[in-house]
């Protein structure tokens, strides 16, 4: 899963939103860098990523991408799971996707402690470029994907992973009910 859903895991189990979106930019025990509802946010993250990465859906449809590819296919999995989440946001949450993303921008954004530079960097281009919103047509999960593509030469093989994600769209986009399902189940469990 990718940043829109984490942010709508975290709203569904009603853990802190700056929390789980942190999971990727903060290494060690969260609780020594942070309180412990951003602490419990980002250790949800975690979990989610991990329950995701690990589950039989995401192994049957990882042999959908080429060996050159499979290595990438978890990115590239995030990405499309949260072009599906956007897609039918509808069926999810009762706000409208622009309410939810600047709902949760305010929450993030009141946040007045230090947070990583990184952190600050991805997601003020987030909010401004409108990311979350744009995630629902596929052509920016495929612009996004050559974007991360580039940041280091050995990732070249990321935004291929678009030509697999295109040529079985319709079945990855129906395992993706399911997936998500069970995933916001047992996140559900885990924050309790």
């Amino acid at each position: 899963m990718n940043f829109l859903a984490h942010l709508h895991i975290a709203d569904h189990c009603q853990s802190s939103l700056l929390g789980n979106l942190l999971g990727d930019f903060v290494k060690g025990d969260p609780s020594k860098q942070f309180d412990e509802e951003i602490a419990a946010g980002i250790r949800l993250h975690r979990f989610v990523d991990s329950f995701t990465d690990a589950h039989s859906i995401i192994k049957d449809v990882k042999p959908l991408f080429s060996t050159e590819q499979r290595r990438f296919a978890p990115i590239a999995l995030d990405m499309f799971w949260d072009h599906c989440l956007a897609k039918h946001w509808h069926s999810h949450h009762t706000l409208s996707l622009r309410q939810f993303v600047v709902l949760a921008e305010s929450n993030i954004r009141h946040f007045k402690g230090p947070l990583p530079r990184r952190f600050n960097q991805v997601t003020d281009h987030m909010w401004q470029g409108r990311w979350l919103e744009s995630y629902a047509d596929f052509d920016n999960i495929v612009y996004a994907l050559e974007r991360m593509s580039q940041r280091r030469l050995r990732m070249g093989s990321l935004a291929k992973c678009s030509d697999s994600l295109d040529r079985h769209y319709g079945e990855l986009e129906q395992q993706f009910l399911p997936l998500y399902q069970d995933v916001l189940k047992q996140a559900l469990k885990a924050s309790q």
